[in-house]
């Protein structure tokens, strides 16, 4: 045995796991965005939480990421613990498939023969050829990550003729003999190594992976395989549990719980099993048989299918069970706190749901902060002391929900590799303050209406009049803002700013008339403060509109943006004729609504009618 023996077959197990991580991490990418969807419609029929569960990680090639996504909805409330079970128990079978595909290093194929194609040494190159096609060759949506998918699928093989080639070279030694010898004689130690390979690894695929090259030495028996095989259970679903553990609720931590019992379970009854029918002579002809690759993935196939059926019905304690372990802790109540649950970081792995996450929480946050906004603007007509309390306690909450979904999407930024998705994020980023803004109002507008209330005051009908019209035309702003989150609508966003004009030069004439009906002795001395605060409010709430919209045109076209090509400097310079119309129309609607006092002031200050140029 030599230096680069052992370089060698290191070496082949970096490029083996990097081509895994490389590989899963690109299904997981492609297939995030239906996984969620998929998940959500698991009913109370354990048998389809089960197929699903199967299905997925066969899929994405990783039960943990399979358990820790089911975990997050979980948290979120999306699912419950108990719809989560047969996820579970179908994702420690759907694991198997890597296996089974990894046995292909045991088929027999001729050198004239068509199944050639289909040995890894064949499979790799073309796994790699077709990746850097892909990536380099296309152009189409998805080319780079389909791309990474093969890439990583041919690195895999390709790691893995190498460690079977190492395994072969280090046979001759003796060494690896006498290593592998000790684990047929010592079932313990092999279950030892095996929870500690996969725990170490955080794969249970991989794991099984490596013992499937190993094979290669001829040296490994059956004996010596299946306690190995049993340790991998433990150590791979300990690792799933404390990363469904960390900034979980009860009800995450208790799907890791489950995962580990179910586990446990599994590793009792498989050692009962195969050490009742070794004494009774079934396994005689298999026991000390040397184990190849398609027996190890035969094995753990079986191994976890029969488990699966046999515990299936043990699935309710199991759950009674992590309810005892993993107790419900005291929360503070919030109206919003299952929204709040969704932000769970077990979704940075698959970042379409981790974006999923934040689009649900920010719309959570401006349908709060408008709706607070709408209650506000009501105490102006009728004062009511327990609403003017409830305005500020709701501003208390977006302002909870704004604190989450900010550290939330600061802490997934690093997590996203696509480039659609940072330009998603930033949107949110850019959103988020904006939503906050309209959110701070409210409580402005209900000082506003309670100083008046306590003072006894109220606007004269002039003013009146003008903060309704205004109040009209804000509700249009958050409308077409609504719209144009909601559903990336760039129509919709594109008639907000026109809107911020009108307002605008609403708001400036009614400052004007303002000051004159405080000279002409119309209007109240205090009240003045309050209406001008007033005015001051929409100006915030439509500016934060203004942006919203921009962020959203942004997001679906970045190219606007550029400095080649800055759509809205010139927009606001007057150059886009679709952009004037709009102005001109709207203000011709909601000037034509002002009293004739009121435009009495607008004319007498020279304000001119036409778009800005």
């Amino acid at each position: 045995m030599s230096f680069f023996d052992l370089l060698t077959l290191f070496g082949g197990l970096a490029m083996f796991l990097y081509g895994m991580r490389l590989m899963g991490d690109g299904l997981k990418e492609s297939s995030s965005g239906t996984l969620k969807v998929a998940m959500e419609h698991v009913t109370n029929n354990p048998f389809k939480a089960f197929l699903l569960g199967l299905a997925v990680t066969a899929l994405i090639q990783s039960s943990t990421a399979t358990i820790v996504i089911t975990s997050g909805l979980v948290a979120a409330g999306i699912l419950s613990l108990h719809q989560s079970l047969g996820i579970i128990v179908g994702a420690n079978v759907g694991t198997t498939v890597t296996g089974q595909i990894i046995r292909l290093l045991d088929m027999d194929a001729s050198g004239g023969s068509w199944l050639q194609i289909f040995k890894p040494s064949s499979l790799a190159p073309i796994a790699l050829i077709l990746g850097i096609i892909l990536i380099m060759g296309t152009k189409f949506r998805n080319s780079r990550t389909l791309g990474n998918i093969a890439i990583g699928f041919g690195i895999l093989f390709s790691g893995l003729l190498n460690m079977t080639n190492a395994v072969s070279s280090l046979t001759q030694s003796g060494v690896l003999e006498k290593l592998l010898s000790g684990l047929g004689g010592n079932p313990v130690l092999g279950y030892i190594t095996g929870a500690g390979v996969a725990f170490v690894l955080q794969s249970s695929s991989a794991t099984i992976g490596i013992l499937q090259a190993f094979s290669a030495s001829g040296l490994l028996t059956f004996k010596a395989v299946y306690p190995v095989i049993i340790g991998v259970y433990l150590g791979d679903c300990v690792t799933t549990a404390i990363v469904c553990w960390i900034g979980a609720k009860a009800d995450a931590r208790r799907t890791g719980i489950v995962n580990i019992l179910f586990n446990l379970g599994k590793s009792v009854l498989v050692f009962a099993v195969v050490a009742i029918l070794h004494q009774t002579g079934v396994l005689d002809p298999i026991w000390d048989k040397t184990a190849n690759s398609g027996m190890i993935a035969n094995t753990n196939t079986i191994f976890n299918l029969g488990c699966a059926i046999l515990l299936f019905p043990l699935l309710n304690t199991f759950e009674r069970m992590s309810r005892k372990i993993v107790k419900d802790e005291p929360v503070p109540e919030n109206k919003y706190k299952e929204k709040l649950d969704g932000l769970n970081p077990a979704f940075f792995a698959t970042p379409a749901l981790a974006l999923n996450s934040c689009y649900d929480i920010l719309l959570t946050q401006f349908h709060a902060a408008r709706a607070n906004v709408d209650e506000a603007i009501t105490l102006l007509d009728q004062y009511d002391e327990k609403k003017d309390e409830a305005v500020s306690a709701e501003e208390e909450n977006v302002d909870l929900l704004t604190d989450h979904a900010s550290r939330y999407i600061v802490e997934l930024l690093p997590h996203l590799r696509e480039e659609q998705h940072v330009r998603i994020l930033d949107q949110y980023y850019r959103v988020v303050s904006e939503f906050e803004r309209i959110g701070d109002e409210a409580p402005q507008i209900a000082k506003a209406a309670r100083d008046l209330s306590e003072r006894k005051l109220s606007f004269s009908e002039m003013a009146q009049h003008e903060l309704q019209v205004l109040f009209e035309l804000t509700d249009r702003v958050l409308d077409h803002a609504d719209r144009a989150f909601t559903t990336r609508n760039i129509d919709a966003a594109l008639q907000i700013e026109p809107l911020e004009e009108v307002a605008n030069e609403l708001i400036s004439t009614f400052k004007v008339n303002h000051l004159n009906r405080m000279g002409n002795g119309k209007c109240n001395l205090y009240a003045d403060t309050n209406f001008m605060n007033l005015l001051s409010s929409v100006s915030h709430v439509v500016s934060a509109c203004t942006n919203i919209g921009e962020a959203t045109v942004i997001r679906v076209r970045p190219e606007l943006a550029t400095k080649e090509h800055n759509y809205f400097e010139s927009m606001r310079a007057g150059e886009d004729e679709a952009y004037n119309e709009a102005f001109r129309r709207a203000h011709e609607e909601y000037f034509g609504r002002l009293l004739p006092e009121s435009l009495e002031a607008f004319h007498a200050a020279g304000e001119s009618q036409n778009p800005p140029s």
